[in-house]
């Protein structure tokens, strides 16, 4: 039998998820999509809690990278990108999960469209019991996950800053749309959860490197 070449290359980048890491796993590896054609590539940023636990039911579904030392987010996701033998790839954070369609709707509407540049799905925002909050528009409230890029167009504008601990998305998008365009699929097909541990509750964090960005992007 011909094996498929891998076509998708999802990227996950953990640190300390634990309590959320399995659910993830298990709605991308139950993708209505052939799985011979996507890999997961999981990069676990030094965990100091049980997170290498909760993953290792799974690991004979996933490439399993893990850092020497603690990279942050950036980085840890470069890595994953440089590791993908996908053309198109897709990033799922590790304390949410996706809806079974979602590689499938993604890799269709992008891969039969050679006139588009990336795709991203709506999103609902969930609260830690799994609870919908809102449907959001992923242009108009923009974030790092649920977007499809192909593979070369991240490596030509350079991958993610590894200086912006946080911001990185930000960053990533504004130097992305100078050259490309996103476009929009009105179906929530990511589910992003909203818990006490999510980095965008560090106020602190996000205005230092807020700050950052404005500077490299010369925004006023």
């Amino acid at each position: 039998m011909k094996t498929l070449t891998v076509e998708v290359s999802v990227i996950i980048p953990v640190k300390n998820a634990m309590a959320y890491i399995g659910r993830c796993l298990r709605s991308l590896i139950n993708q209505n999509f052939d799985r011979e054609k996507y890999e997961i590539i999981l990069v676990n940023d030094k965990s100091i809690d049980k997170t290498k636990e909760a993953i290792s039911p799974y690991l004979e579904e996933l490439v399993y990278v893990e850092n020497k030392k603690s990279l942050g987010l950036p980085g840890s996701l470069n890595v994953g990108i440089k590791q993908a033998k996908g053309q198109y790839i897709i990033r799922v954070d590790a304390d949410d999960w996706v809806h079974e369609e979602y590689i499938n709707i993604l890799y269709n509407l992008l891969h039969l469209n050679n006139e588009l540049d990336a795709v991203a799905c709506d999103y609902y925002l969930m609260d830690n019991k799994q609870k919908i909050i809102s449907k959001e528009n992923c242009i108009k409230k923009p974030i790092g996950c649920g977007i499809m890029f192909r593979s070369h167009h991240l490596i030509e504008i350079g991958l993610y800053d590894k200086k912006l601990m946080s911001s990185g998305d930000e960053d990533l998008l504004i130097r992305y749309k100078k050259k490309y365009d996103i476009f929009r699929v009105p179906i929530p097909l990511y589910r992003y959860r909203r818990h006490q541990k999510n980095m965008t509750n560090n106020k602190k964090l996000l205005k230092k490197y807020e700050k950052k960005l404005l500077k490299k992007h010369k925004i006023r």
